[in-house]
């Protein structure tokens, strides 16, 4: 499979992803469900971790604390963050509104990975920025715009953990650094549910076929197989580039819930939908433009 393939199936896996958080809604716990994805995260990747003898590497010194920053702000924080959002806003912004991370991917690119972003890269950035606003701005101090602010508030998450991904060592398979995405995202979900025991927070767990088809499609494509297909694209191709391929699911996701009767897609949605979508396709044509 070829980065650029890789890239495009992370998008439809991740086109999912909102529509199966507003399904998790009243049957499992954001906290919960992060956590005991990765927990399947961690029995996807073991079999091949044992195959390969690459516990040492995992383990590693050297790449433990990097590991540990990727676990804790690529997936345990973001994740249940934009999970909790799903309990006050829809899957179809949610889906757009997480194009904002393509302006945190090009800022700490350019910064910490020292990719300068051309100006088809920051024309659509602003195509980008401008969808934002529109969906931010239609629904200011409602219920709704606080799940809004917390999609738009933690999404820098998630382009902090793949930039510290593209500093490990190159000699990293992917499938080991998917592994230690989820391995090391243990410790901090562990400390979010002990404070929430701590404070007496409900937790919510109905074992519902609801409740098991979300928690699979969680464990096994979001945290399994998109991770394997994400850290192949990101370490062939420029972070911002790739940000800007899956980006544009948003298109999958409004369709989606729309089908399934979540939402009814509005004006705002639409023209969102449409100015961010066009910011990224134009940056992900630099991709084609490099052979890639």
């Amino acid at each position: 499979m070829s980065p650029l393939l890789a890239a495009w199936v992370c998008w439809a896996i991740v086109g999912l992803s909102p529509v199966a958080g507003k399904f998790a809604v009243g049957v499992i716990s954001p906290a919960l469900l992060v956590f005991l994805g990765t927990l399947i995260g961690v029995l996807y990747f073991t079999p091949w971790i044992h195959k390969n003898q690459k516990w040492g590497e995992l383990l590693a010194p050297k790449t433990r604390w990097k590991f540990l920053f990727i676990g804790t702000f690529g997936t345990a924080l973001p994740f249940t963050i934009s999970l909790i959002a799903l309990h006050y806003t829809t899957p179809g912004n949610a889906a757009i509104l997480q194009q904002s991370e393509l302006f945190y991917s090009l800022l700490i690119a350019a910064v910490f990975l020292r990719e300068i972003p051309s100006k088809n890269q920051l024309a659509g950035c602003a195509l980008i920025v401008a969808g934002v606003l529109i969906i931010l701005l239609k629904g200011h101090y409602t219920p709704r715009w606080t799940g809004d602010l917390l999609i738009v508030g933690s999404t820098w998450m998630l382009q902090a953990g793949s930039a510290v991904a593209k500093k490990l060592p190159k000699n990293l398979d992917y499938r080991l650094i998917g592994m230690a995405r989820n391995l090391f995202a243990l410790p901090a979900l562990v400390i979010i549910l002990a404070i929430m025991l701590w404070m007496r927070e409900p937790f919510v767990l109905k074992p519902t076929l609801q409740m098991f088809s979300v928690l699979g499609y969680t464990g096994i494509f979001k945290y399994g197989l998109a991770m394997v297909v994400w850290y192949k694209a990101i370490r062939a191709l420029d972070l911002s580039k790739v940000t800007a391929i899956y980006l544009s699911y948003p298109v999958l996701s409004l369709l989606l819930s729309a089908a399934l009767g979540l939402e009814v897609p509005t004006l705002t949605q639409l023209s969102g939908m449409l100015l961010t979508g066009a910011g990224a396709y134009w940056v992900s044509l630099t991709v084609k433009k490099e052979g890639h």
